[in-house]
């Protein structure tokens, strides 16, 4: 973004705060002190290398009942199977399954540092004080984890949420509020341009609609990650409040934005950069600090919003930002403001998971050899942990998420509304916890729509 459009945001998020704290609604949390404080640096007890624990996070069961039901709500290939399905013991024996439709990237959700401190921090607290930020639900935990966040995404300060959708939430609802607080004729405010990427998450897509009702939003949907598509949708509008907000790696494509030519094209047109770092954080860059360290623009993004329900392997959402913006948003993000907090114990986890994530590097060194692994077993061209096999129809993706029920692994079929009709999908994801022999043994129950889809892409390469 050029100075002067620095400047300009700046200004316009100043002059709101300046119209709040007028009208005596300018809000701010004051934590609750809490004793004994984490202290990250003696309590936390980290390894270098996979523990016995680690399997625990892709490893799962369902009992009889629950398996079978799940088999016979899916298609089956023919009468023949679901016949030697309903006379088969799992009523009796639980069935142990892989699983590679989780989020926990890193498999943090079961290291001992996590659990250790969850289970310290309830009982010292309990679940802490329940009610919201601004009422008395913010501790010192909870800005401790606010601290250790904004450090991971280089950013001056940081603002939890309950969940990453929240998150999305109180961010849009903020920014949406500009217009109106600057307007001199509430009835007329000034309006504000949001260019979203087809493919955002509904958290986003969710939130825009709600700025849209709630003031002068205008919306602008570019196609996914086609830069010269946004490029010309800038250059034609004329509304001078310009946000772009994308998924920084997208959760059903597992591509990434073009970070790099969005930096360019902000720089241009001078507009607010967001992205939602929910599937990077902590997976990608050196220290974990997510797409914006893996393509060393972490300046160059102003609002970066993220979830600990993923590779934190906890719960709950954050947005990682200037002081301004933190300010903004705690007095009109409404799902900030009307939500209690994160319960302490969870907060607790968060911050030592956090540690272990940045400490531990070794598992995102573990987690990209899998990506690797898979790419060099199956051919497809992947990019990211999340993997997706298109298998077309509703029906097609259901069997095929049968068969590989049946054959062990725990991977979902993804349907609309989730997905576009006819683009229904096995939804793979990897985790630092699988080894070489679970990939193996994945790609060979999947050969036969892995040899379809890349016959599909090499016919497509053709074109």
């Amino acid at each position: 973004m050029s100075q002067l459009s620095q400047w300009q945001w700046d200004s316009w998020v100043d002059g709101a705060l300046s119209q709040l704290a007028s009208k005596r609604l300018l809000r701010s949390a004051r934590p609750i002190s809490l004793s004994p404080t984490p202290d990250l640096d003696r309590d936390v007890q980290t390894f270098d290398r996979p523990g016995p624990w680690d399997r625990s996070s892709v490893q799962v069961a369902l009992d009889g009942p629950t398996f079978r039901q799940w088999l016979s709500d899916l298609p089956s290939a023919s009468d023949a199977d679901a016949d030697a399905d309903s006379n088969s013991d799992s009523d009796t024996n639980p069935q142990k399954l892989l699983l590679f439709s989780g989020n926990d990237y890193l498999g943090l959700s079961s290291h001992p540092a996590v659990s250790q401190a969850a289970s310290k921090a309830a009982q010292a607290h309990g679940m802490g004080p329940r009610g919201s930020a601004l009422i008395s639900g913010y501790t010192n935990y909870h800005a401790l984890l606010e601290l250790s966040l904004a450090r991971l995404k280089q950013k001056d300060h940081c603002i939890l949420c309950p969940t990453g959708f929240a998150a999305n939430m109180a961010f849009l609802t903020a920014l949406a509020s500009i217009p109106s607080l600057l307007s001199p004729t509430p009835s007329a405010p000034h309006p504000i341009a949001i260019f979203s990427d087809q493919l955002n998450h509904a958290s986003i897509i969710d939130g825009i609609r709600l700025a849209e009702r709630q003031t002068q939003a205008k919306l602008f949907v570019y196609r996914h990650s086609d830069m010269l598509h946004l490029h010309s949708l800038l250059s034609t509008c004329s509304i001078a409040m310009k946000v772009v907000i994308t998924d920084s790696l997208f959760s059903m494509d597992g591509d990434f934005a073009p970070l790099t030519q969005l930096v360019e094209l902000r720089k241009k047109h001078g507009f607010l950069l967001a992205i939602d770092d929910a599937h990077a954080t902590l997976v990608c860059g050196e220290n974990g600090g997510g797409a914006g360290e893996y393509f060393g623009c972490e300046k160059d993004i102003d609002i970066c919003i993220g979830t600990l329900s993923k590779a934190v392997g906890c719960h709950g959402g954050f947005i990682a930002t200037s002081k301004r913006w933190k300010s903004l948003i705690q007095s009109r993000g409404r799902s900030f403001i009307f939500s209690t907090t994160i319960p302490v114990p969870v907060v607790a986890a968060s911050l030592a998971a956090i540690s272990v994530g940045r400490r531990e590097r070794w598992r995102r060194r573990a987690i990209w050899r899998r990506v690797q692994d898979f790419y060099s077993l199956s051919g497809l061209p992947i990019s990211s942990p999340i993997i997706s096999i298109i298998v077309g129809t509703e029906e097609a993706a259901l069997s095929a998420s049968r068969h590989l029920l049946k054959s062990g692994f725990h991977v979902t079929a993804i349907r609309p509304p989730t997905v576009a009709p006819n683009s229904c999908r096995l939804r793979i994801t990897l985790s630092a916890a699988h080894t070489v022999d679970d990939i193996k043994k994945l790609v060979a129950t999947l050969s036969p729509w892995i040899t379809t889809l890349n016959s599909n892409l090499l016919e497509f390469s053709k074109l």
